[in-house]
């Protein structure tokens, strides 16, 4: 005989048994949905390289100190000593941020841009409910003629339709010119450099924006529901701010978002056909890229102006959706 004790197996391999199988009631490869992972990681992974890691990189910037030299900042690690003695140094400035908050000059432009951004979004609402309605309660071709009109903008360059603006809005442009021909008035009216052509021109630009989302919302509208609020007796007018209107609150408010909040950025139409008086974070911007050369505190602009627009949408967005789930 063998002097060699024997082998344990019998609760050992039970215990291994038992083990493997609560794991795999937990496994993670056989509980995900591999199709579903692969939609929602496509997007998730065009907002981390094209959202995401630009932020990252501009809020970088924003940490670092002007500096005389290409790139025109200082870096916030660096290496410091020599092979016997050496260390790794963090510097982050904040004094961008601290200025912005002493200097006035930049609560005016953040304030300005938000007032011109909001004014334009009620205008472009104003004028794209009663064309997306329209659009919502025709059919056939018709329906396809209009969805093309409002979209065939788009086919053309953008810098091109603002100069086109600027053709029809100077004195000797074709608005003068009608309003001259016509006797109406007697010397040509000043709308160039103006807020007016500033709005104009933004109400213009963004009018797709608005309309589509408002499309999208009121074709899905159950006219039943008119038809029986006017068998009740209710007005047209009642109708419209009982039935309508609050049916078409989500196009609303995705119309509006989508215009407020590029239009608070706006650079090119406030150039273009604003006054020199005419203050918006865009050109702050601007001017604190290419003409100070001061990356770092136009950085910090842009970080403190996605801050300010992110925030409130959050918000907004949190209570639509405790709205809907109760």
């Amino acid at each position: 005989m063998s002097g060699k004790p024997p082998i344990q197996t019998g609760p050992t391999v039970a215990a291994v048994d038992a083990i493997t199988q609560g794991l795999a009631k937990y496994n993670f490869f056989r509980r995900v949905s591999w199709g579903r992972l692969a939609v929602i990681a496509v997007p998730m992974l065009w907002l981390a390289v094209f959202f995401f890691v630009p932020f990252l990189v501009v809020f970088k910037i924003s940490l670092a100190e002007t500096a005389i030299a290409i790139p025109p900042y200082t870096a916030l690690v660096e290496w410091v000593g020599d092979m016997e003695e050496a260390y790794i140094t963090l510097k982050l400035n904040l004094g961008n941020y601290l200025y912005l908050l002493d200097d006035v000059f930049y609560l005016d432009a953040y304030l300005s841009s938000i007032k011109i951004a909001g004014i334009s979004t009620f205008f472009t609402l104003l004028v794209a409910f009663p064309i997306a309605y329209l659009m919502a309660r025709t059919n056939g071709s018709t329906r396809a003629l209009l969805l093309a009109l409002v979209i065939l903008p788009f086919w053309t360059s953008f810098l091109l339709r603002v100069y086109a603006w600027m053709g029809i809005l100077k004195k000797n442009g074709l608005v003068n010119d009608i309003l001259l021909g016509l006797g109406i008035i007697d010397e040509p009216l000043t709308m160039l450099q103006t807020d007016f052509a500033v709005y104009l021109g933004i109400v213009y630009t963004y009018l797709p924006f608005m309309v589509l989302p408002l499309y999208s919302a009121l074709e899905k509208l159950d006219m039943t529901l008119l038809e029986a609020a006017e068998d009740l007796g209710s007005r047209p007018v009642t109708s419209f701010f009982l039935i309508t209107l609050p049916l078409s609150l989500p196009g609303i408010v995705a119309g509006c978002l989508l215009v407020f909040i590029p239009a608070v950025g706006e650079f090119v139409i406030p150039a273009l056909l604003g006054s020199p008086d005419t203050l918006m974070i865009g050109r702050v911007l601007w001017d604190e890229f290419f003409l100070n050369r001061d990356w770092p505190m136009a950085s910090a602009v842009a970080i403190m102006m996605l801050i300010i627009l992110v925030l409130p949408i959050m918000l907004i967005r949190n209570a639509q959706g405790k709205e809907e789930s109760a």
